[in-house]
């Protein structure tokens, strides 16, 4: 089951290849993911020293009266990768134009699984054209 999604990663970019990752995340902040208040709006994901991290998805505390004084609701957040994967995302990391978007967080068990792409930025007539792609199937779609 599908938790949060980002939308604007399939508009933005065009995604070349996949990844599925484990995250570490506090026992608030998972309550508050799974009570959907998770956003991946503007977030990627740094590899630095053998580790990938998750920046700037926006986590808020589940309880924010019960939560710690110090908790950062945008602080990053460790994947969980197998080596092989970690080596082919600092190679993308380190090519001109490519670039590590999150996908969606969801469900898998009793876990919390992150879907993230190596992907590639749309230039803005890409954007255009699956703008009127979607606009010409939305009138075919109503006109049957």
């Amino acid at each position: 089951m599908t938790l949060t999604k980002n939308k604007k990663a399939f508009f933005d970019y065009e995604i070349q290849k996949t990844f599925t990752a484990g995250i570490e995340l506090l026992g608030l902040e998972v309550k508050s993911v799974r009570a959907g208040k998770a956003s991946l709006q503007g977030a990627f994901i740094a590899v630095r020293g053998g580790e990938a991290f998750l920046v700037g998805a926006d986590i808020p505390a589940y309880q924010p009266k019960n939560a710690p004084e110090d908790y950062d609701a945008l602080r990053p957040r460790k994947l969980l990768l197998s080596k092989a994967e970690l080596l082919t995302l600092k190679d993308a990391e380190g090519t001109k134009g490519l670039t590590i978007v999150p996908i969606s967080v969801y469900n898998k068990g009793r876990f919390l699984k992150l879907d993230l792409a190596i992907a590639k930025g749309k230039k803005k007539f890409d954007k255009r054209q699956a703008i009127k792609k979607r606009d010409v199937e939305r009138e075919i779609g109503r006109s049957l």
